[in-house]
């Protein structure tokens, strides 16, 4: 609400007070490192970015480090190095036998078979996690609601393909690899 108002720096000594609570949410240094920048200190922005660079490294919070990294980025500066103990305790989570989400990075719920048929449902199944899937299914209503998508016109479902996919992280690059496997097969 802080940040909404205008207040960035009552939004930063309350999202800095999150991490001393929890000192593991990744998505709170983004936070309080954009709230830094806005209330221009810049310095311990720095610092609460790269140690939430690597808090989420370690955890394979993947949407929290890109937004961090695109923070750090923007104010100039290099982003930390992920040392192999790090990487390791990623590794570590993803050999677990959890199943992690491509998209999100966290550990999920796998979906018990594709959500529709062909290459795209297939690679779904395999790196998006039931969670993600149920939280698409969502934002995909509101799409389909706000847009006023009309599933007879071939357009409209292109459309919406385009969110999900957009959603999803599925590019174009991975759309034709996957394409090319199966006219392969």
């Amino acid at each position: 609400a802080y940040l909404q108002a205008g207040r960035a720096a009552e939004a930063a000594r309350s999202l800095l007070r999150c991490l001393d609570l929890n000192p593991d949410m990744s998505k709170a240094y983004e936070l309080a490192g954009s709230a830094l920048i806005d209330a221009g200190w810049t310095d311990q922005a720095v610092e609460t970015l790269e140690k939430g660079y690597l808090v989420a490294a370690g955890k394979g919070d993947r949407l929290p480090q890109q937004a961090i990294a695109k923070l750090l980025e923007g104010i100039g500066r290099p982003l930390p190095e992920v040392t192999a103990d790090v990487e390791a305790k990623a590794q570590a989570l993803a050999a677990s036998g959890t199943f992690v989400c491509r998209r999100t990075g966290r550990p999920g719920t796998k979906l018990e078979s594709p959500p529709f048929r062909g290459p795209v449902g297939g690679w779904i199944q395999e790196n998006i996690s039931a969670e993600t899937w149920r939280e698409w299914i969502g934002q995909g209503t509101k799409v389909i609601n706000e847009l006023r998508l009309d599933f007879s016109r071939e357009e409209d479902q292109a459309v919406y393909d385009q969110h999900m996919h957009e959603f999803l992280g599925i590019d174009a690059a991975l759309l034709d690899a996957l394409r090319a496997e199966t006219a392969s097969s």
